[in-house]
């Protein structure tokens, strides 16, 4: 019975990860979007990591969401760079690669998937503080609903776990914390903007 639960859970979060991520995907192909490709790359492939890892410390029907995810956005950030999205590299971009990459080796040597995953969520975090401060200047720029499906497709992901531990749920409940973080930013600059201009 529990099996089929998580099953059902993991589902509904593909699902929701599919709704979320399509339609900015084709809005690339079309030419509407030019999102930052290395960006996109990276995230990826901190994705996928953590699927790897969360997979090895045994999360079963959780990690596939994430694994999805990942493949995704590497899909997203392929779709950009054929269609010339912005290619710029900045130095923190590297610095954010290489930290990624860097996990790899840090997992092999401690053996254990839960370092990866901690510096992998770290990396993950500080992606969220340049978005913070977009969000603030211009709430009317970020999709609320976006963030509202990712903490539904989260949330599932949690619920959808077979196993617990840090290496298999800090991912998700921290992107969670993000998510949370930019909506209410977003809403709560929406509501002060359109009050001011009310005055």
């Amino acid at each position: 019975m529990e099996w089929n639960i998580k099953f059902v859970f993991s589902g509904m979060a593909v699902l929701l990860t599919l709704v979320a991520f399509l339609p900015y995907l084709f809005s690339i192909i079309k030419g509407q979007t030019r999102p930052h490709v290395f960006t996109w790359v990276i995230w990826g492939l901190t994705t996928l990591i953590v699927f790897f890892a969360q997979y090895e410390a045994q999360a079963g029907w959780g990690a596939w969401p994430v694994g999805i995810s990942g493949g995704i956005t590497i899909l997203v950030a392929m779709a950009a760079y054929c269609k010339r999205a912005d290619a710029s590299i900045h130095t923190v971009d590297w610095v954010f690669f290489l930290a990624a990459l860097s996990s790899l080796p840090f997992w092999y040597v401690m053996s254990d998937p839960m370092w990866a995953v901690i510096l992998l969520t770290t990396v993950d975090m500080l992606g969220f503080v340049p978005t913070l401060r977009k969000a603030y200047v211009f709430p009317y720029q970020e999709s609320a609903r976006f963030f509202v499906l990712f903490i539904l497709r989260n949330t599932l992901v949690l619920l959808a776990l077979e196993e617990y531990s840090i290496a298999t749920a800090l991912f998700p409940f921290a992107v969670n914390i993000g998510c949370l973080a930019l909506l209410f930013l977003v809403l709560f600059r929406r509501y002060q903007l359109r009050t001011f201009h009310k005055q």
